[in-house]
């Protein structure tokens, strides 16, 4: 891998994928503990806090890569990705990323003055229904009946003075 094709923390923006960089490990926050709500496993999850010459940035540590991750280490990400959560900036290695550690001393410092992850984010917001979809079909409809303008205790009928007369 050719130096050219590593990014550096100063260009790191929300939504990026396939980042592969070099960081150095400044701090590691307390290991904490989750359960997901798919499955009910518990997971360990910390940040570490991670840079360059360039910049600071909160890296997500799940399970085995928080006793990896050594304070003062250079390490190689690849196929890492950023995200915004509660409006940081974070760096993320998921299930297709990997962390290695690196014989290079540089990154030798860590910028601490510029921390992306201190900058605050509008969070992206998902338009994807949340409890399933709507209608499959094009019609407007809600769950895949057109909408016919009738209304729920009206009959439709009018009565002799013009309004519609309840049921």
């Amino acid at each position: 891998m050719s130096q050219s094709e590593f990014k550096i923390v100063d260009e790191l923006r929300p939504g990026l994928r396939g980042i592969n960089i070099k960081v150095r490990c400044n701090s590691k926050n307390e290991v904490r503990e989750v359960v997901s709500r798919k499955t009910g496993e518990t997971f360990r999850v910390t940040e570490a806090l991670v840079g360059d010459e360039t910049g600071s940035i909160l890296l997500t540590l799940w399970n085995e890569d928080i006793d990896k991750m050594k304070t003062e280490q250079v390490y190689q990400l690849n196929n890492a990705y950023t995200t915004v959560f509660k409006g940081s900036l974070r760096l993320n290695l998921g299930k297709y990323g990997s962390m290695e550690k690196s014989d290079e001393s540089t990154p030798a410092e860590i910028n601490l003055g510029n921390n992306l992850s201190e900058k605050v984010y509008e969070q992206e917001r998902s338009y994807r229904p949340r409890y399933g979809g709507g209608g499959g079909d094009r019609s407007g409809g809600y769950g895949g009946k057109p909408y016919r303008g009738e209304r729920r205790g009206y009959s439709g009928r009018r009565d002799s003075g013009g309004s519609r007369r309840r049921y």
